[in-house]
């Protein structure tokens, strides 16, 4: 208690205040020892009162507190009320029978509708029924018309067994063909909300339409196989006839009164007479252990002669309620018309190899020929050869003794006809050589220099009478090659350099191209036009008409391109027009590993080529490269069809209607698509082929994208073993 009246004035309070301050005073100044316990009495006093007050306020706080909360309790309460009001409202509105359990499967509440049908269990739906009491009183309803052959001990425990799941939905029927569809929903507590539906309309509805889609589809069914060019038997499970066509009895000559509904399969069959042959495909016995199979059937078919020609195609099926279809179709039209193919087929295989011997004895009339014209021309020459070189010193001899200057210029005129004469034939024996088959090669290392010092010498005196400027840079490389046959190449394209060329210079020279060196002849000359470039190399050709026979025939370009090919010296030209123009020959390095070859060996041929038939597609925009490519195939028998680019290829490719059995693409085409896409365009086309890609271009994207594509690469000039390694595998693969 306070030693002060709170109810006191002010003054009054002060004075009390200065009355105990004095007391104290004197107790302090003049007390003893009990005066000073008696002063910490005081103290715990005022202390206690203090905390008391403390304590007084924190309760008048609480007390405030509990007095708004009550307050809150009741507005909730009066709105769970009111929202239970609205809820049962609500569910009580709703058209379906609608009930609520809680998480523990107890009954909160339901609407009148609920349980409705069941009028024997109405009485015992109240808030706190567990769920299976609920099931329970359902089942033992007389309401609840049961499936047959199901008691209510079992439909109760499939209805527990539903009530596990998050979301139950089935129909349940009642007496009198009423039906109530039932549907049970997990709410997120846990609990069960249960929704009862009238669906007796709907059932009804769904029987009418059932019953009259049954009925339309019948006869759609009757009337497809009525209409079909087949003879159709549908056999159930047990074997009966269930459905079938007019057709059927008229191919298999079957009376009307045995096909009806019920009849067995072994009835019908056993009523096949013996004019039912079964020729192809299984038996009769097979035929009915397979229809009288218990488990599943695999498709059967198998054909039968019925009379003299009729020939049908019988085809069975099982289904998947273990009955079974059976079809059957007049096929005799078709197998005459395929023995009359079969008759023609073999007239025209046996025209075929008649017209076959008779190519292949022209072929051989021809080879002969060409084989006899080819020794005729080298033994001719060899022969006109000896009567010319003595006619040269019979007219050098006689111009010696003349002085007449007349007379002197006629036999200087015969002499260089003479010569002209002499050179023609000695190139024609040199194409009739290389034309040959029999045509062997020296290869061996040699040194550049070797070829192109003694030529220098030569052509220099060529030149000066013209008055050129032949220049033939030095080279220290060695190839491999056939020394003669090098220098008559070369010397041939430094002629024809110096021959049409009116003024300026002739250059030689050698460039290193990897593993081979490139022999470039140069020359100031007119030039050769795009369109004339693939046709110099023919023999007799001539592009300047007012050149003289003494000049040539034309046959230098001609044995160059021979002797590039069968060597596989690759052989390319760059001309323009009123510029000049560059022959170019590659040889390969020596130092490479190099196959031991004697005197009369010639260069790897790929054996077997010849009577594989190959052909061989070759697309290459170089015409002097495609030809040389093309004349060397050919000289080992391969067919080759030859085109400059890509649209050029495929549109040749249509045209013949022939898939080749080999590629050899060069990668650069020009315009349009690469080596590469053309490959890939032919592959979507005709299926993989082998094929070779042949470029100058080193780069390792071309390597990387050629061996995405599974593709050999061969860089340019070429390798003719490698290619006939490429060619004889090809061949293997046909």
């Amino acid at each position: 208690m306070s030693i002060i009246n709170p109810a006191d004035s002010v003054e009054r309070q002060n004075e009390k205040l200065i009355e105990i301050t004095e007391a104290l005073m004197r107790r302090v100044e003049y007390g003893t020892t009990q005066s000073g316990v008696a002063y910490a009495q005081f103290e715990r006093a005022a202390l206690l009162e203090k905390r008391v007050r403390e304590r007084t306020l924190e309760l008048e706080r609480t007390l405030d507190l509990l007095h708004e909360s009550n307050s809150q309790l009741g507005r909730a309460n009066q709105a769970t009320e009111a929202a239970r009001r609205n809820l049962a409202d609500a569910i009580e509105t709703v058209s379906e029978g609608f009930a609520l359990f809680d998480p523990a499967d107890t009954l909160v509440m339901c609407n009148s509708r609920f349980c409705r049908d069941f009028r024997d269990t109405v009485q015992d739906l109240s808030p706190g029924l567990p769920f299976p009491d609920y099931v329970e009183r359902i089942s033992q309803s007389r309401y609840l018309a049961l499936p047959e052959g199901e008691t209510p001990d079992l439909w109760l425990e499939r209805r527990i067994d539903r009530h596990k799941d998050r979301h139950v939905m089935f129909n349940v029927q009642l007496a009198h063909d009423r039906w109530l569809q039932v549907s049970e929903h997990r709410t997120a507590n846990g609990g069960t909300v249960v929704l009862q539906t009238d669906v007796t309309d709907i059932i009804r509805l769904e029987r009418q339409e059932h019953t009259r889609l049954k009925d339309k589809q019948a006869r759609m069914i009757r009337a497809t196989l009525d209409h079909l060019n087949q003879g159709v038997c549908i056999f159930d499970e047990q074997g009966q006839l269930v459905g079938w066509n007019q057709k059927l009895g008229l191919l298999l000559s079957l009376p009307a009164r045995r096909l009806k509904l019920g009849v067995s399969f072994i009835g019908l069959l056993d009523e096949l007479d013996s004019g039912i042959q079964f020729t192809r495909g299984i038996d009769r016995d097979t035929f009915r252990l397979w229809a009288n199979a218990t488990g599943p059937r695999q498709p059967v078919s198998f054909e039968v002669r019925r009379g003299e020609r009729m020939i049908l195609h019988i085809f069975g099926r099982g289904m998947p309620d273990r009955g079974f279809v059976i079809s059957c179709t007049d096929v005799t039209a078709e197998r005459e018309a395929a023995q009359k193919l079969h008759e023609m087929n073999e007239i025209l295989e046996q025209r075929v190899m008649e017209r076959t011997l008779e190519l292949e004895d022209a072929l051989s009339a021809a080879e002969r020929a060409n084989a006899s014209k080819s020794r005729f021309v080298a033994a001719a020459s060899h022969d006109l050869l000896q009567p010319l070189s003595a006619a040269k010193l019979f007219i050098s001899s006689l111009a010696d003794r003349t002085d007449r200057p007349d007379d002197a210029a006629v036999l200087s005129k015969a002499e260089t006809a003479l010569s002209s004469a002499e050179q023609i034939i000695d190139a024609l024996l040199n194409i009739s050589k290389l034309d040959s088959e029999r045509m062997s090669f020296d290869i061996r290392p040699v040194a550049l220099s070797e070829i192109l010092h003694p030529l220098r010498d030569e052509m220099e005196v060529l030149a000066a009478a013209k008055g050129l400027r032949l220049r033939i840079v030095d080279c220290g490389l060695s190839v491999d090659t056939d020394p003669a046959y090098l220098r008559r190449v070369v010397q041939n394209l430094m002629a024809n350099a110096i021959r049409y060329t009116e003024r300026g210079q002739v250059l030689v020279g050698v460039r290193r191209r990897g593993g081979s060196a490139r022999i470039e002849v140069w020359d100031t000359g007119p030039g050769i036009a795009e369109e004339d470039q693939g046709t110099i190399f023919e023999e007799f050709k001539r592009l300047d008409t007012k050149a003289s026979r003494n000049d040539g025939l034309g046959l230098g370009l001609a044995i160059v391109e021979r002797a590039c090919a069968r060597l596989g010296h690759p052989l390319g030209l760059w001309s323009e027009p009123g510029r000049g123009s560059c022959f170019m020959v590659n040889v390969p390095v020596a130092g490479r590993v190099v196959p031991a070859r004697t005197a009369d060996a010639r260069p790897t041929r790929p054996t077997g080529l010849a009577q594989s038939g190959l052909i061989v597609l070759l697309v290459e925009n170089d015409p002097q490269l495609r030809r040389a490519i093309t004349i060397l195939l050919e000289s080992w028998g391969l067919h080759v069809i030859e085109a400059s680019d890509a649209s050029s290829a495929l549109q040749l490719l249509d045209d013949l209607e022939i898939s080749p059995d080999a590629l050899v693409l060069d990668e650069q085409l020009g315009t349009g698509l690469s080596g590469t896409a053309l490959y890939d365009q032919i592959h979507r086309l005709n299926g993989p082929l082998p094929c070779i890609i042949i470029s100058a271009n080193r780069s390792a994207e071309l390597r990387d994208r050629c061996s995405a594509l599974g593709l050999e690469l061969m860089h340019k000039p070429l390798d003719r073993n490698r290619l006939g390694q490429f060619l004889n595998a090809a061949a293997a693969q046909c």
